[in-house]
Parts: C-alpha cells; sequence; structure tokens
C-alpha cells in the first residue's frame, strides 16, 4: 500500500529511444443485446445494446473458468475503438507486449450512451434513461456473463472514465478478476475543479433555448461550449502553449478542435455521459477490494491534480493496493496521459507478474 513517483522509469525515457509501436491482430467487433435492462434510477429498457470489439481467444482452465480475460475501458464521450491507436493498442497488444493479443482475450467495449452502444441519439433522447456509472458497470457484467461466456477477469483497466469503473468493479465484483488497472482517476467522488468543470458543461447545455430539451433539429451552440471544456482538461498547459503560443494561434488550434469535436458528437449523447458521474462515490468501500489493485495518474492531470493527496491517501484503504503518480516529463499529456501507454506499460507488467494465479 505504497506510492511511488516513477521518477527513475521518467529518466530512463529521457534517455532511451521508444521501439515503435508494433502491429497486433485485427480485432472483431460484435453487439450483445440485454434484454430488459433496468437502470438504477427505477427506469428500464426492453433492449439494451453493448457494441464492442475483441481481440484474441478465450481460453478456460479444466474447470471451465476463462483465465486470459482482459477487459479495457474507455473515457467520457469515447468508444473501445478509440483505443487501437498505435500509443496504445501498438504499445501493449503486441507480440511480446504486456496485453500480446495472441495469448489474452482483449474486449473493448461501448459503455451505455456511447459509441454503438445504446445511446441517447438512437431516438429517444433527452428521455433517455437517466444512467450513471453503476449502471454501466452492470452492464458490462451480463454482457460478459450472459452473451460472451466470460465468468472471470485476467485483468480490469480503463481510462479516466474507465478508470473509475474499474475501481467499482473491484468493489461489486471482488472476486471476478485477478487484478486491476485504474488509470487517470481518483477513488472519490466527483467533487471539487473535476465538478466545477462537468458542471459548466451541463449547465450551458441545459441553460441553452437551442437544445429545446433535448428536441433539438440541429446540434446547439452549447456543444462549442463543452467541446471547450474538454479542450481545457484535457492536455497540459506546456503543451497547450507549445500548439498555440500566441493569441491567434490560441484561436485556430480552439476553432478547430471545437469544429470537429462538434461534427463528431451529439449534444444529447455527451450530456449524458457528462452527467453519468453523478453517482461516482467509490470511496466508503474501498475495502471490499481484494485483487491486487495498480492505481496510475500524471502529476500534470488537470482534474486529478496530485496537490490535493487523495490518492495517496484512499490507497492505504485497499487491501493490496499501489499508486503511481507519473511526473511531469515531455512525454506526458496531463490527463491523456492514460492513452500513452509508453509512460505506464512497465506498471502493468509488474501488475500482471505479482497477480498471477
Amino acid at each position: 500500500m505504497k506510492i511511488s513517483v516513477g521518477l527513475a522509469f521518467v529518466l530512463l525515457l529521457a534517455t532511451a529511444g521508444h521501439p515503435r509501436a508494433a502491429d497486433y491482430p485485427k480485432a472483431h467487433a460484435g453487439d450483445v443485446v440485454l434484454r430488459d435492462f433496468t437502470f438504477r434510477s427505477g427506469e428500464s429498457l426492453p433492449e439494451l445494446r453493448i457494441h464492442y470489439n475483441v481481440l484474441g481467444r478465450p481460453r478456460r482452465d479444466a474447470q471451465g473458468v476463462v483465465r486470459n480475460a482482459v477487459l479495457v475501458m474507455h473515457g467520457t464521450g469515447g468508444a473501445g475503438k478509440g483505443l487501437l491507436r498505435p500509443e496504445f493498442a501498438g504499445e501493449l497488444f503486441g507480440a511480446g507486449q504486456p496485453l500480446d493479443a495472441t495469448k489474452f482475450f482483449i474486449i473493448l467495449p461501448d459503455a451505455i450512451g456511447h459509441g454503438q452502444s445504446t445511446r441517447p441519439s438512437d431516438g429517444l433522447r433527452a428521455k433517455f434513461p437517466r444512467y450513471g456509472y453503476r449502471d454501466i458497470v452492470a452492464a458490462l457484467h451480463r454482457a460478459l456473463t450472459e452473451s460472451l461466456g466470460v465468468n472471470h477477469l485476467r485483468l480490469v483497466m480503463g481510462t479516466s472514465q474507465g478508470g473509475m469503473l474499474t475501481w467499482l468493479w473491484g468493489e461489486e465484483h471482488p472476486e471476478f478478476m485477478d487484478a486491476l488497472l485504474p488509470l487517470a482517476s481518483l477513488p472519490t467522488q466527483i467533487a471539487g475543479r473535476n465538478r466545477a468543470w462537468r458542471r459548466v458543461a451541463i449547465d450551458a447545455v441545459r441553460g441553452d433555448p437551442a437544445w429545446q430539451q433535448g428536441n433539438y433539429a440541429v446540434q446547439p451552440p452549447s456543444l462549442r461550449t463543452v467541446a471547450g471544456m474538454f479542450f481545457l482538461v484535457g492536455s497540459n498547459p506546456v503543451l497547450r502553449h507549445e500548439a498555440a503560443p500566441t493569441l491567434g494561434k490560441a484561436d485556430e488550434v480552439l476553432d478547430a478542435y471545437a469544429a470537429d469535436f462538434v461534427a463528431k458528437n451529439d449534444t444529447n449523447d455527451i450530456l449524458y455521459a457528462v452527467e453519468a458521474s453523478h453517482d461516482y462515490d467509490p470511496g466508503p468501500a474501498l475495502e471490499k477490494i481484494r485483487a491486487p489493485l495498480l492505481a496510475i495518474n500524471s502529476a500534470d492531470d488537470y482534474i486529478n491534480p496530485p496537490e490535493l493527496g487523495l490518492l495517496e491517501r484512499e490507497i492505504k484503504r485497499v487491501p493490496r493496493g499501489r499508486a503511481v503518480i507519473l511526473p511531469l516529463a515531455p512525454d506526458t499529456r496531463g490527463h491523456q496521459s492514460h492513452t500513452f501507454a509508453k509512460l505506464w506499460k512497465h506498471e502493468l507488467g509488474r501488475l500482471l507478474a505479482e497477480s498471477e494465479p
């Protein structure tokens, strides 16, 4: 139950070259349909679709228990396929890498309201059931056990929202996994600055007359405000200034980011995704986590700043917990450091070795 800074690793990054991201097996997409899904709000849907991408194949032991399944969960507004990129999958899923897809069965689901899973934009709009993080965990657990035949997980991991879901998995299904890796998250209720940026985004949409209670014909202007908040919290100030060193360049970069964000997102979907953190609070039950857990944050994370000391304090309550904070370095990317696996994949390898059944 100790926390380390990982300075030696950062020095190693500064003095050693990085191998190119490796190729990895092709991912295959599919859908699970959960019948009569009831949300914690009491609302329900007759069918809830969970989309996923998978790499590799499940392997069972003599008792029929799947021993090589890895659940990888994305961040707010993302999708499973978004992690199939060189800086993440290319550092983890290739031959000889920590999650070699020829050895592991890797599952990349889309959370409720995200990607190609059932979303408000499918038709219900603002009449979509109000979902929370615990609903996402419940849906993924059903998808794994009822449709994908996965009765055990070698590892549960996730980035940002997915990191928060990882803490909840450890509490709600403590015997279901061998190890846990939450990235860019804190095991406490959303509060302070983290709650503030979310409220700004939420209030911008709900207070926008063009939102029309969710029944807009074109994306309302407030979606651009939401884009600005994502831009603000997603990186670190050093990188932002390097990319935008003048007033004019800053406006140009922000305008380009916002235009791309608006083109790729639906306002109701993003609103629900940001609001979904309303029920996140693993704090009261951290002692229930049984599997080895490694929490990794970065010192330049605007959303989860290390000055709060929350991770250092709370990790002591996790029976087999350990935490690492990556110092600011040329390769860190603020909150987005969670996707740059070269920064922390050596720690993942250590976790897998320590948690070998």
